[in-house]
Parts: C-alpha cells; sequence; structure tokens
C-alpha cells in the first residue's frame, strides 16, 4: 500500500510539473507619442517591454525616443500616412523620391528607431507599389515594420512577407471606445487571441484610460498564461507568417482578394 501511494504521488507531482502545451505570447504597442511629456513618462512606466510608437511631427519626437532607448525600451516610429496630414505624411500621389525624403526627414525626427508603424493610412497602406518600394527600403536599412492594419484593403504586411522583411500585423486595437471597461474588453479579447492563436499583438494610445487599464493589468498577464515579449521576440515567433484573422495558410489576403478568391 505504501509502494502504491508513493506511485501515486510522483505520477501526480509529475502532471502539476509538466511543460505546458504552448505558450501565448502577446505584444504591445502604445502610438502617437511624442505629443505629451506627462503622457509619454507615464507610458514608459508600464511594466514590461511595451513598444514606444512616435510620431516625428510632435514636440517632443526626439527628446523622447532618445528617453525611451536609454529605458531599454523598443522604440519606432509611428509614420503618418494618407489620410492623416503635414510635413512627413505619405499620399498615394506623391512621387517616390519625395516618400523617400519624408522618411528620412521622419526617421531623423525619431532616433534609435528599430522600425516603422502606419499612422492612420488606411488609403496609403492600400497602395501596392508605395509599400513594395517601402519594404524594400526598410530591408536596406534593417529595421522591422508593424502593419496597424486601419484598413481590410492593406497589403502592406503581403508586400513584406513578399520581400522577406522582418514584420507582423496588429491583431486588436484596445482603444477605440475610450472607457475603461471597453478597454479592459479589448486586452481581455488580446488574451484571448494570444491563447487560441499562439500570439496577438495589440495596439493602443497614451489614453488617461488605457494607461490606467494597462499599468493594472500587465503584471496580472503571467498568471493568466500570456507572456509580454518585445516586438523582436514577436517577430521572430511568428517567423513572417500570417495569423488566421490577416490571412489564409500563413499568406496575407485583404478585403479585393477575399471578395475574387
Amino acid at each position: 500500500m505504501r509502494y502504491l501511494l508513493s506511485l501515486l504521488f510522483c505520477l501526480l507531482a509529475g502532471v502539476a510539473h509538466a511543460a505546458p502545451v504552448g505558450k501565448a505570447y502577446m505584444s504591445i504597442i502604445i502610438d502617437d507619442l511624442g505629443q505629451s511629456s506627462e503622457r509619454d513618462s507615464r507610458t514608459l512606466a508600464l511594466p514590461g517591454p511595451v513598444t514606444m510608437a512616435i510620431m516625428p511631427d510632435t514636440p517632443h519626437a526626439t527628446d523622447f525616443a532618445r528617453q525611451a532607448h536609454k529605458a531599454g525600451r523598443t522604440v519606432i516610429l509611428h509614420m503618418p500616412m494618407d489620410p492623416a496630414t503635414g510635413p512627413y505624411a505619405w499620399h498615394p500621389d506623391i512621387a517616390i523620391e519625395e516618400l523617400a525624403r519624408r522618411l528620412d526627414a521622419a526617421l531623423a525626427k525619431v532616433p534609435y528607431a528599430a522600425g516603422l508603424n502606419n499612422h492612420m493610412g488606411s488609403r496609403m497602406t492600400a497602395q501596392r507599389e508605395p509599400m513594395a518600394w517601402l519594404m524594400g527600403e526598410l530591408q536596406r536599412r534593417h529595421l522591422f515594420f508593424v502593419d496597424s492594419r486601419t484598413s481590410a484593403a492593406t497589403v502592406a504586411a503581403a508586400e513584406a512577407q513578399a520581400v522577406g522583411l522582418a514584420h507582423v500585423s496588429r491583431d486588436v486595437f484596445l482603444d477605440d471606445v475610450r472607457t475603461p471597461e471597453a478597454i479592459a474588453g479589448q486586452l481581455r479579447l488580446g488574451v484571448e487571441q494570444a491563447r487560441k492563436q499562439g500570439s496577438a499583438v495589440l495596439i493602443g494610445h497614451p489614453y488617461p484610460q488605457t494607461l490606467d487599464v494597462l499599468a493594472r493589468e500587465i503584471p496580472r498577464l503571467r498568471a493568466q498564461g500570456i507572456e509580454l515579449v518585445s516586438l523582436r521576440q514577436m517577430i521572430a515567433e511568428r517567423g513572417n507568417q500570417a495569423m488566421p484573422g490577416h490571412g489564409h495558410k500563413g499568406r496575407y489576403t485583404h478585403a479585393r482578394q477575399l471578395a475574387n478568391p
């Protein structure tokens, strides 16, 4: 009897310490940074490897990029694209030479940028030729790309995939509805997505409600089986493959392709 009890204890202990079947990863990006020192500082104080997406046409862009880099955070350029406006914004009727000049100027304003994601861009990211040029240029500069997916018609990630550029696509927007309850609900959706597909990329903004929810909930992610990781680790985890919500069998599709299979 003692032997049987001992054997049962060993079996139960083995089950208790067995490795999980699969890990669930999450990355969080905060857009629109560089506008407010107070909100920038609150974002930088969030726990974990939260990515700082800094707009070039903001008063604190350069200083905050340096501050975030010094703090060990990943900095990316939050590049304005049509329908966004301003001196750096990309529009479909602009020649590649001018797009290149604006990209150079924007990167100069956001030092230490490891990559780029689009600010707005619902029209611009649907333009295949400039998106193909951008992905080749980012490849040349050893920068990665994040498709914010502001439109179902985006071809940006597909063009990144075509040239083998390191990239990921956004899965969940946190704060389209700017209430703590809605933001917490979107974060729960991100957790569910991460568990279902192995990873989730979330994008939010430095709204007080968003920062309050994230400051409270990020330390609780691990207890929910979620590991918060840097964008570089997320890119490595996904291996440039499209998630089910972005395409089919790892390849990207968009609205027109889905309508005409």
